[in-house]
């Protein structure tokens, strides 16, 4: 038998053994709950909609208030180059250590609770941007009832915030200075985001074969429409950076190509919206042939000197809209190109889904407080009425043009147009009737699943406008702050190329890229046939690898039964010896019926474009080639085509170039 005492302590111990448990589940679930809270914080950061800026406030105190150290915050991270702001600037102010790079360190106060600076909860001033901002506002901002539709506003205090233009510099990652933190946030993040090799599928991209060799006794003409779409570039991009290696019909060379600015010379004067120049260099990959590089540099027009500009904003509010890469960015990307337009400037936005609706009828941009309002109402539910929206969005793009200025519509969809008059042909032809009438369509694309790239690239082709892929928030900083002037304002319309080699001298040539883009010899002195666009300010670049006559890279045959010159005979006879091919540009002014010709001989000595602008242009072309698999590059590689980049970088304002270089790095080891 068991004595009392013994019974006494096995009782003991049941208890303290009891207790001990109850006091390990306890701490594991307050662990578990602080980086729920943390990670819910997170998530509600990056954007929905209307922010309730008080129980913001009291999460980060509860976090506080918890310990939570700054290892288990998950952090807002940018696949471009880091955007800083000053975060201090209209009275912004952020949690953080008093000493983290100049950022405030006073208390923050909401609802008579107090938030202090403390080492026990940070935020990095390198995962602040404008996004963070413009969604908490300044601290005294506080939602009102007088929105669009009933959706809360904003106070002055936060219109005056966003009539300002933005302060930032890009930091690169080169230059950007080591943090203790880093490594803890690199692995947080190599944890979180497991790389697939899969693409989403029902996406759907133009199929095109990359352009042959052509032999220059056979067909010594060369015809295209220019291209000033960016978005294969940041696809691709977000594919890499995903640990995807992209699929091959993704990639559009001459898109990565003028995704970048080249330091082309600029004109003088607006009677010619852009300057012709080339440069013949010896081919990174192959050093029997030569690339030879066209650029052209439109004129440059401050903002502050376009004329009124009348807006239509076309946003696809469809459920499939409601990813967080989707409606949330598309939120944080219109409230930036809002705040970069004037007072004289209108918008209007028109919403579709199942049926379009006109959400804000058209709105000087001095009414900011019912513009943010009704783009922070915007929520996703129902099918995609994108022929509807189209319809209702030229409507009003038509009324709104004849109070004067330039009217365009930009359309944001993740391209999954599902009821209504949807066949790419159909919208083909409406959005040309409607470009003939003076409006003009540029399209942005967001989100993965089941993005439409070929639709998207129709409609903007054929409606006078622009594409671009919005994968993160830098990439509608780029699009619609930086490049703002070119995006909404043209200054040469059907803008096309055509190229004669001189069989004298060029035996063979490739077109790298433009493979959606090539006319018909006769279309090029056609004026009714359309072609693409240049906005002010914008860079176009096509590249052409030849293959000198008598180089031992030749590798076509000549022809048992054709009519060929003897290259002796007529090297001696020529005028143009010395030349290796004519640049012949056709154009029209905005609203003229009639094009200009410009051209422009290239020489073997032609060296208009700098070095090392145009083996930086190289080593992108290379690049995009070797995504493709071509087998026009021998065995060169991503090494090679790093370093050629990394040595000719030149000017990086932005960080865009060296954003470029940890591509190609991260490109060597992505999944096929």
């Amino acid at each position: 038998m068991i004595s009392n005492r013994s019974k006494k302590f096995l009782f003991v111990s049941a208890a303290c053994l009891a207790l001990a448990t109850v006091s390990v589940v306890g701490v594991i679930f307050w662990q578990v709950d602080a980086r729920s809270t943390a990670s819910n914080f997170a998530t509600s950061s990056s954007d929905k909609g209307n922010v309730d800026v008080e129980s913001t406030h009291r999460t980060m105190t509860d976090l506080a208030a918890q310990n939570v150290s700054p290892e288990t915050l998950p952090t807002p991270l940018s696949s471009q180059a880091v955007t800083r702001n000053s975060a201090s600037a209209n009275g912004v102010s952020v949690l953080g250590s008093g000493n983290l790079d100049g950022l405030p360190s006073e208390e923050v106060k909401s609802s008579g609770e107090t938030v202090r600076n403390t080492d026990k909860l940070r935020t990095r001033p390198a995962d602040l941007d404008h996004s963070t901002i413009a969604q908490f506002g300044p601290p005294n901002s506080k939602p009102s009832p007088d929105g669009a539709n009933g959706a809360p506003a904003f106070s002055n205090e936060f219109e005056s915030f966003f009539a300002q233009e933005p302060t930032s510099s890009i930091v690169s990652p080169t230059e950007r200075p080591e943090r203790a933190t880093d490594n803890l946030y690199s692995s947080q993040i190599a944890s979180l985001v497991a790389p697939t090799s899969q693409m989403p599928r029902g996406e759907h991209f133009p199929a095109a074969e990359s352009n042959s060799l052509k032999r220059v006794a056979d067909e010594p003409v060369s015809t295209l429409s220019v291209d000033v779409d960016t978005a294969s570039y940041a696809y691709v991009r977000s594919e890499i950076l995903n640990g995807r290696r992209p699929q091959r019909d993704t990639i559009r060379p001459e898109e990565m190509i003028n995704y970048f600015n080249y330091a082309y010379p600029a004109p003088e004067d607006s009677d010619i919206p852009f300057t012709t120049s080339v440069s013949v260099v010896e081919t990174p990959w192959n050093p029997d042939t030569r690339l030879v590089q066209i650029g052209l540099q439109g004129f440059t027009v401050p903002l502050e000197d376009l004329p009124p500009q009348n807006l239509v904003f076309l946003i696809d509010t469809s459920g499939s809209m409601s990813d967080e890469n989707k409606l949330p960015l598309l939120r944080k990307a219109f409230r930036l190109l809002i705040s970069s337009l004037r007072e004289e400037d209108t918008v209007a936005i028109v919403t579709y889904a199942g049926q379009a609706g006109v959400l804000l009828e058209p709105t000087s941009i001095s009414d900011s407080k019912s513009i943010y309002g009704a783009v922070n109402s915007l929520h996703a539910g129902g099918r995609t009425a994108g022929h509807a929206g189209l319809e209702a969005a030229y409507a009003l793009a038509d009324a709104m043009q004849e109070n004067g200025g330039n009217a365009r519509i930009i359309l944001a969809t993740d391209g999954d147009f599902n009821v209504g008059l949807s066949s790419v042909e159909a919208l083909t032809r409406y959005v040309e009737v409607q470009r003939n009438k003076g409006i003009f369509l540029s399209v942005l694309g967001f989100g993965r699943g089941n993005y439409n790239d070929a639709l998207m690239q129709t409609l903007a082709q054929n409606g006078n406008g622009t594409a671009a892929y919005i994968d993160s928030l830098s990439e509608a900083r780029k699009v619609l702050v930086e490049q703002v002037a070119g995006s909404i304002m043209t200054i040469a319309q059907d803008v096309k190329m055509q190229v004669e080699f001189n069989p004298a001298n060029v035996a063979e040539y490739r077109l790298i890229g433009y493979e959606t883009r090539i006319l018909d010899r006769e279309d090029f002195n056609d004026d009714k046939v359309d072609a693409g666009d240049i906005g002010a300010g914008h860079t176009v670049t096509a590249i052409y690898e030849v293959t000198p006559v008598g180089s031992p890279a030749i590798k076509l045959d000549d022809l048992r039964y054709g009519q060929d010159k003897e290259v002796p005979e007529l090297k001696a006879t020529n005028a143009f010896a010395d030349e290796l091919a004519f640049v012949k540009l056709r154009y029209k002014l905005p609203g003229d019926v009639q094009s200009h010709l410009v051209s422009t001989p290239i020489t073997t000595r032609s060296a208009g474009i700098a070095q090392g602008e145009a083996m930086f242009a190289a080593a992108v072309a290379g690049f995009s080639q070797l995504l493709q698999g071509s087998q026009h590059l021998e065995n060169w590689t991503f090494k090679d085509a790093e370093e050629l980049a990394r040595a000719n970088i030149g000017d990086d304002d932005f960080g865009y170039r060296s954003e470029f270089l940890s591509l190609l790095e991260l490109a060597a080891f992505a999944e096929h």
